[in-house]
């Protein structure tokens, strides 16, 4: 498991005073009201920055990092991704996983057949969408439902329950 955790990109700047847009990457933008570090990870390197202030403007973040004091300094963040430590994670509730935690795992259907990797997993507003990609790279798109996503199993696999017309 990756140590750190992706929880946004900084998109651009903002103001005068060196703030920082930033697109979350996280299903609650508020956790950013907690968050008192950051790392912020360029081409480059990965810097650790104090967070001074987080504040919210059209469902985008605006971060004010210690250091960081203009326009000028804050451009050169841009395209970064912020990322935390794992610890300093939101709990996440029983079901819940993160999706770097996901990508990579075997999925099976629960009759034992291989329908390939996790690839990847984006979020439609009703439910996520698994993304699984055979050897061959055909994509099959899985509805992360309870009818369809039976188990997972973190360290192994993902199970799956083909519904009828899924495929």
């Amino acid at each position: 498991m990756q140590k750190r955790l992706e929880v946004g990109q900084i998109v651009n700047t903002f103001g005068i005073k060196g703030e920082v847009k930033v697109t979350p990457f996280t299903d609650d933008i508020n956790r950013f009201d907690d968050l008192k570090k950051v790392y912020v990870k360029t081409r480059k390197e990965s810097k650790l920055y104090k967070v001074e202030n987080a504040r919210y403007h059209k469902n985008m973040v605006l971060l004010k990092l210690e250091g960081i004091e203009n326009p000028e300094q804050a451009e050169l963040l841009k395209n970064a991704y912020l990322e935390i430590d794992r610890e300093d994670a939101i709990p996440l509730e029983e079901g819940q996983y993160f999706i770097v935690d996901l990508i990579g795992l075997d999925v099976y259907t629960d009759e034992g057949q291989l329908l390939g990797k996790v690839d990847d997993i984006y979020n439609t507003g009703a439910n996520d969408i698994y993304v699984v990609k055979d050897e061959l790279g055909k994509q099959i798109l899985l509805p992360g439902i309870k009818d369809v996503i039976k188990e997972v199993k973190l360290d192994d696999r993902v199970i799956v329950h083909l519904i009828p017309g899924l495929i």
